[in-house]
């Protein structure tokens, strides 16, 4: 990955909020209920593009409803 790239998937968190993809992850784990562990395994298996979509979905599915 390219210094320009991890700097602009950087920019996505920091634009939302957020000191970094880690800050993400684990609001996210708390807003949801999900244990953190949980919630950083499936970032890994999903990928970083699937953090504001799939990876929040997959945890509504397990955690919400």
């Amino acid at each position: 990955m390219t210094a320009q790239s991890t700097e602009n998937i950087m920019s996505v968190y920091t634009e939302e909020g957020y000191k970094s993809r880690k800050d993400y992850l684990e609001c996210l784990a708390e807003d949801m209920g999900a244990p953190v562990d949980d919630v950083f395994a499936l970032a890994s298996m999903l990928g970083p593009s699937e953090d504001f979509d799939g990876l929040v979905t997959a945890l509504e599915d397990q955690y919400c409803y």
